[in-house]
C-alpha cells in the first residue's frame, strides 16, 4: 500500500520556526515575559498534540533505535511486535522516525492495523517514516514524552540509545509512582540489556528499588512471549471510556477497542 498519497497524515511544517536562542531557557534566568511565550509555546505544542492523537488509541507505544537497518533482527522483530499489536486491535504508536520505529508501524500498516507517530525535530535522523496513518511533530522532548505515553496501555522497548533508556526509565518510574498502573513493559534483547538487567537486581539489592517496582517488566527474546505479557495485563486491567465526538470539533471518530479493527 503506498502510504504516500494518504490524506489522513497530519503535518505541522511550522517546527522549522523554532527561534535559534530556544535552547537558552534552562541556563540563565529569563524575563518573565520571554517565560510566559515558553509556557505559551509549550502549551500550544501540547494541544497539538492532543487535538492529533486524541482517538488514535487504544495503543501499544514501542521505543527503540532510530539506527538499525532493515536487514537487521532488531527492525524484523520490531516489525513482528508492529503486526502482532494489529492483530489484537491495537494502534502501534512509535517516535515516528526511522529504525525500530520504522519497523513497528511498517508491521502494523502492511498488517491493516493502525499505525502513528510523534516524531521530533532533531536536525538528524528523525525524519517521519512513510508508514504512519496520522503522525504529529513535537519540538520538545518532554512534551513528546507525554503523548508517548498518554495514549498507550503497554510498552515494548527494543534495544536503543540514550533516548530509549530515557523513556524505559521514565515508564518505570511512573509505574513506580502509580502515575501509571498495571501498564506492561516489555524490554527485548536480552543479551542487549543484560548489563541493564544486572543493574536492576543491583538496585534491589541496595534497597533503593523494590521488587514490586520490577514485576511488571519482562525481559525477553521471544516476540510471542512479549505480547503473551501484555495480553495478560490489557485482559486483567484494561478498561476505556468511550468518548464521544464532539461536532464542535468536526470530530467523527468514536474510540475502539483492543477487539476492534
Amino acid at each position: 500500500m503506498d502510504s504516500s498519497n494518504n490524506n489522513n497524515h497530519v503535518v505541522f511544517p511550522d517546527f522549522e520556526l523554532r527561534p535559534k536562542d530556544e535552547s537558552q531557557f534552562l541556563q540563565d534566568p529569563l524575563s518573565r515575559w520571554a517565560n510566559l511565550k515558553f509556557a505559551l509555546r509549550v502549551f500550544r505544542e501540547l494541544m497539538k498534540g492532543f487535538r492529533a492523537l486524541h482517538f488514535v488509541g487504544p495503543c501499544i507505544t514501542i521505543f527503540g533505535s532510530a539506527r538499525f537497518k532493515e536487514d537487521h533482527d532488531y527492525y524484523k522483530r520490531a516489525y513482528e511486535f508492529g503486526a502482532s499489536i494489529a492483530k489484537i486491535g491495537g494502534t502501534v504508536m512509535t517516535g515516528g522516525g526511522p529504525g525500530i520505529m520504522e519497523a513497528a508501524n511498517r508491521g502494523a500498516f502492511e498488517s491493516g492495523g493502525r499505525s502513528v507517530g510523534c516524531n521530533i525535530f532533531l536536525p538528524f535522523e528523525q525524519n517521519p517514516n512513510p508508514y504512519m496513518h496520522k503522525w504529529v511533530t513535537i519540538k520538545y522532548f518532554f512534551v513528546r514524552k507525554v503523548l508517548l505515553l498518554k495514549y498507550s496501555y503497554g510498552f515494548v522497548v527494543m534495544p536503543g540509545g540514550f533516548g530509549t533508556m530515557d523513556e524505559l526509565f521514565e515508564t518505570c518510574t511512573l509505574i513506580q509512582t502509580k502515575t501509571i498502573r498495571n501498564f506492561p513493559v516489555v524490554v527485548f534483547g536480552i543479551s542487549y540489556h543484560e548489563p541493564l538487567r544486572e543493574f536492576f537486581q543491583k538496585m534491589i539489592d541496595q534497597k533503593t528499588i523494590t521488587t514490586d517496582d520490577m514485576h511488571l517488566v519482562l525481559f525477553t527474546d521471544d516476540v510471542q512471549e512479549g505480547m503473551e505479557h501484555i495480553l495478560k495485563y490489557l485482559k486483567e486491567n484494561y478498561y476505556r471510556k468511550p468518548i464521544k465526538p464532539s461536532p464542535w470539533f468536526f470530530e467523527r471518530r468514536r474510540v475502539r477497542n483492543f477487539s476492534e479493527k
